[in-house]
């Protein structure tokens, strides 16, 4: 357990980072955006790579980020049941939930998207717009997100099952959102 406990660490370090990283990609989606609108009003121009660049950073920021979130425990849970649950049937429910959905999806996810993103680096897919960037790197955003989650929800399932071996602790508590 203590080299899947190490492993863990590993895992939780690299999403903090890439935390680390997506926060300073907002900044910088607010800086090309309003540098994008002064351009657009104050000099009336524009062009489709500032538009587009906006949304791969954006994109990142989502895709990267999901795993960062679930690091953080501020992912989405059905509240309802989770709740009113012990501890320890919080835990058990966590590791089903990681086992049974959301492993397989994000493990189906990357297979199916691996090969989009390599035939649009092999073809040097550009968008259609006129000024517009290369895809590929967009496209590359999608397998490495959701390998980025594999690995953290892999972290948290080892985290689960060492808790409820006693080996560490974990805080479950989930407070409800006010309503």
């Amino acid at each position: 357990m203590e080299g899947l406990l190490r492993f863990s660490s590993w895992v939780d370090a690299l999403n903090e980072r890439i935390g680390w990283i997506c926060d300073y990609l907002i900044l910088i989606v607010c800086f090309v955006s309003a540098g994008n609108a002064m351009m657009r009003y104050l000099f009336s121009y524009s062009s489709n790579a500032f538009l587009e660049i906006q949304w791969y950073m954006f994109g990142a920021v989502v895709l990267l980020g999901a795993s960062y979130t679930l690091k953080r425990n501020e992912h989405v849970r059905v509240d309802v049941i989770y709740s009113n649950l012990s501890e320890r049937r919080r835990l058990i429910v966590d590791a089903v939930g990681f086992l049974c959905f959301m492993l397989p999806v994000t493990i189906f996810i990357i297979y199916l998207s691996v090969p989009v993103f390599l035939r649009s680096f092999a073809s040097g897919e550009v968008s259609m717009n006129a000024g517009g960037l290369i895809l590929w790197p967009a496209k590359l955003l999608v397998p490495l997100g959701f390998s980025l989650l594999t690995l953290q929800g892999i972290s948290e399932l080892i985290k689960r099952f060492a808790a409820l071996e006693g080996v560490i602790e974990i805080e479950t508590k989930y407070e409800k959102p006010l309503q």
